[in-house]
């Protein structure tokens, strides 16, 4: 056994973007087409490149708690699901190669909102160009944008049970109205869009951005399956690069950044990755043996997300046996006047959904269907932290939910009014025996300590490196996606938002990446 010290090897691009995931694949694709720099890409999950378990939006479910799932599991939940995890893609393209596609623009709400918080030119006139770029919609309306690489698509209305559910939805109030018009729908009902091609090719991050050019441009290097151990700084706390765990799970190497280092790595893995290089709170780092090297208390705080709780029903009839991804139809709602924003959502699914209610003894049934109702402004914020100096070592998600009444008041709500949706007479020659908490739960203590107990998650944590005014002390990051007491580094992924979107964020992270690039480029 040789006792010669080990030769780092060390290579040098103008940019290294650390995640090839939902924002960084845009970050990377958009930077390597000036043919003058040089981009270098470090995914620690493999490749989708032909990957049929991937591609194909139908066999999404499959994916969570796979090998493509860094599958965190949450900290012990004083008011909620203990047992509950985080799916968390491991794989090119991010969770937008894991997750179903549900594809929404921001509320103009909440980019005007991120704005007047500080976080100048995030408003909707700023942004909603981006969407527009981004996208290829066969949505009517002159706001949207039929060039751009991300295929958008309105679901088939094909699904019997799900056409009875609108005609019931609109019976109680909610009616059907498009979504992605570039007016926010406060009290609607309708079929989702999605960003899928036509033949079930999920049109993720990774195959948008990344397919058509990987392998074609000279300055981009995708190197995957290499997970981020710590970022480098020099002296005057510039980011010179990152270290990595090379494919043989043996030997570190280091990539150099001549220009930037873009960390795009998630809302739990970026607030991770800045811990272990030293950014982060400082009393907590030293707590887990590293020496601070930037206190930033924001880092790895106001973690959000949207809880999500499921009534399920027997269905009368045979629900469909093929779908563009199960999960088909969205339905807002206002639970208190005068909101701009919704503050409720449901997702309707065409199969039984009883990941977190048969271990807990409710029935369940092959042949079945739910309403999935979340919170879409939820008020609990949690952490993410290290659980040790380890890069290996999955770090400490604690969401808090149901730690503010708001939460609960809106899940209490949800449930009863799901109730009533199907109660309706379009309803009738579907829904059979309610499963799921069953209709002997009525009160607000019975259904909070269903809520309690079986509540899962839409998979949507955000905000946990957000972004601020450069004065704003709580946020890590500056509105040009920096990151405070550096230079050289950024961050640009769900993590970046001041709060979380009250949709499903996944065309908005990938919007985040169009504007970091933007940022990068007009520097």
């Amino acid at each position: 056994m040789s006792d010669a010290p080990h030769v780092e090897q060390t290579d040098s691009f103008d940019y290294v973007v650390v995640g090839g995931g939902t924002a960084g694949a845009v970050v990377a694709a958009r930077l390597s087409e000036d043919p003058s720099v040089t981009v270098c890409v470090l995914e620690a999950g493999p490749s989708d490149v032909d990957d049929e378990n991937i591609l194909r939006l139908d066999r999404w479910m499959g994916l969570l708690q796979s090998g493509y799932d860094w599958d965190y599991p949450v900290e012990p939940q004083e008011n909620g699901n203990s047992f509950m995890r985080h799916a968390r893609a491991k794989v090119l393209g991010g969770c937008s190669s894991h997750n179903s596609c549900i594809a929404f623009w921001a509320p103009a709400e909440d980019l005007d909102e991120w704005a007047a918080l500080g976080c100048t030119g995030w408003g909707a006139a700023d942004c909603f160009p981006l969407f527009q770029r981004l996208e290829t919609n066969d949505a009517p309306g002159e706001n949207h944008g039929r060039s751009g690489p991300v295929v958008l698509r309105t679901v088939p209305p094909k699904d019997p049970c799900g056409a009875a559910l609108l005609q019931a939805c609109a019976a109680t109030g909610i009616p059907t109205t498009p979504f992605n018009t570039g007016t926010t729908v406060v009290r609607g009902a309708n079929w989702f869009q999605i960003n899928c091609r036509p033949d079930g090719t999920r049109s993720s991050a990774s195959v948008s951005y990344l397919h058509p050019v990987m392998g074609r441009r000279r300055n981009l290097d995708v190197r995957t399956g290499v997970q981020a151990k710590r970022l480098r700084f020099d002296g005057d706390r510039r980011c010179t690069g990152v270290d990595y765990l090379s494919p043989d799970l043996i030997h570190t190497r280091t990539v150099a950044a001549r220009r930037e280092v873009i960390v795009s790595c998630g809302a739990i893995d970026s607030p991770k990755l800045l811990m272990l290089s030293g950014i982060g709170p400082a009393d907590h780092l030293r707590a887990t043996g590293i020496t601070p090297l930037v206190d930033a208390p924001g880092v790895g705080a106001n973690l959000q997300d949207h809880p999500e709780g499921v009534i399920m029903w027997d269905a009368r009839q045979p629900m469909v046996d093929t779908s563009t991804q199960w999960w088909e139809i969205g339905i807002f709602y206002d639970t208190e006047p005068g909101l701009d924003r919704p503050d409720l959502m449901f997702h309707y699914g065409q199969v039984p959904f009883d990941m977190n209610t048969y271990r807990r003894g409710y029935p369940t049934s092959e042949n079945a269907f739910c309403l999935t109702p979340n919170v879409t402004r939820a008020r609990s914020q949690g952490t993410v932290r290290l659980r040790t100096r380890d890069f290996r070592d999955k770090p400490q998600v604690d969401p808090r939910y149901f730690t503010h009444d708001h939460d609960v008041r809106v899940m209490t709500y949800g449930l009863r009014l799901a109730r009533d949706i199907v109660a309706q007479a379009p309803m009738a020659q579907w829904a059979g025996a309610e499963l799921a908490p069953g209709p002997d739960v009525t009160t607000d203590d019975e259904l909070l300590d269903y809520i309690r107990a079986t509540h899962n998650t839409v998979y949507h944590p955000a905000c946990t490196v957000a972004m601020g005014a450069a004065d704003d002390l709580a946020a890590p990051l500056d509105p040009q996606l920096r990151v405070k007491g550096t230079t050289g580094l950024r961050v640009a992924d769900g993590s970046a938002m001041p709060f979380l979107t009250a949709v499903n964020p996944c065309i908005t992270t990938m919007m985040i990446g169009e504007k970091c690039a933007d940022l990068i480029r007009g520097e």
